[in-house]
């Protein structure tokens, strides 16, 4: 991601380690880049999911110690939120430069409508299978959300079914347009030497 785009990146967050995917948006997002996040609820995190359940309920019981009822910290359960908490604490968010920052960032459960239709990349930095030995163990932000009370895994995952489904029948649809056209070709290419011939 050496180079800046004035459209914005679209990044596939399934099978990237969070933290190490957190710090390459976060340096994207403060040089001015515009960046959406889909599949968030893919993401993987390192070390096994019990460990990160109690790491997780440890943080749930962190309260304001004046005043339990307000003023955070706020414990988001959606995988979206989670890395967005993950990207905010790598940017100076209290600043002006850090706000602005974290205004070009978009994260999403699943593939919503726009994005579904649009190229999506991978960050060959953050992907587990390139960055955690082998045999090491990982989970997924999904199942830690939804272990800690995030209620829409099973909406996101029927969701994710029918949209599979219509991407599967849309590139059957092109693999056959682009057979029709190569055999087009290859029928009308005797009569491209005829027109050669007559100066065309």
């Amino acid at each position: 991601m050496a180079t800046f785009s004035s459209t914005p990146i679209v990044i596939d967050g399934k099978g990237h380690l969070l933290g190490r995917l957190a710090s390459i948006i976060s340096k994207q997002v403060l040089n001015g880049q515009k960046i959406v996040v889909v599949r968030c609820e893919e993401i993987n995190i390192s070390g096994s999911f019990f460990r990160n359940k109690l790491r997780y309920h440890n943080f749930l019981h962190k309260r304001h110690i004046v005043n339990p009822k307000k003023s955070g910290p706020f414990h988001h359960r959606a995988p979206s939120k989670i890395l967005y908490r993950a990207i905010r604490g790598m940017v100076p968010h209290k600043s002006a430069r850090g706000a602005a920052a974290l205004e070009r960032l978009k994260l999403f459960e699943g593939i919503p409508p726009p994005y579904d239709r649009k190229k999506r990349m991978v960050v060959p930095e953050a992907l587990r299978v390139l960055r955690l030995k082998p045999g090491r163990k990982y989970c997924t932000v999904k199942r830690l959300s939804h272990e800690v009370g995030w209620g829409y895994k099973d909406v996101v995952d029927r969701l994710e079914e029918k949209r599979k489904i219509k991407a599967q029948a849309f590139h059957e649809r092109k693999l056959t347009a682009v057979k029709l056209r190569q055999k087009a070709l290859v029928d009308v290419a005797p009569s491209f030497e005829k027109l050669t011939a007559l100066g065309y």
